[in-house]
């Protein structure tokens, strides 16, 4: 009975909505990148890229059906707007400073909204990977 009970766990935790997923912090030559993913996947909820010291963060979205504008990045009571395009497979991309007191606040509270007209996704850094959003923020500073 035991041993059932141990193999229906252990499939319950194998197929849990968002299982596998995690915040991975690559490092190395050429751009830094903060990924929403299942490592050594193709799978990605979103991404945070930049060079170090460039001072500017490029924001991508996956898995959402997008469309081009305005987008307006919201975190804490700050918003910045940014230009928001489509890339491959209806990603969503977008800059924000890293400067900007909106990624400040998506620094500090893990949570980030990003709206083009009614669409809205939203990004959360949970409080295990926070270490990793702070570090790839102060090597992103320009």
């Amino acid at each position: 009975m035991m041993l059932i009970l141990s193999a229906l766990m252990a499939a319950a935790i194998q197929t849990a909505p968002g299982a596998g997923w995690t915040w991975s912090l690559y490092e190395g030559e050429g751009p830094m990148v903060l990924a929403n993913d299942i490592p050594d996947t193709a799978s990605l909820r979103a991404t945070l890229q930049c060079l170090p010291g460039s001072g500017a963060v490029s924001v991508a979205v996956y898995g959402e059906d997008a469309s081009a504008g305005f987008a307006r990045i919201t975190s804490g009571g700050s918003t910045a707007t940014s230009e928001a395009r489509v890339g491959r497979g209806g990603k969503l991309e977008t800059a924000i400073p890293v400067d900007h007191p909106a990624f400040s606040a998506f620094v500090s509270n893990g949570r980030m909204t990003i709206a083009v007209g009614d669409d809205a996704s939203t990004i959360i850094v949970e409080r295990p990977h926070m270490a990793k959003l702070r570090r790839f923020a102060d090597r992103c500073a320009g």
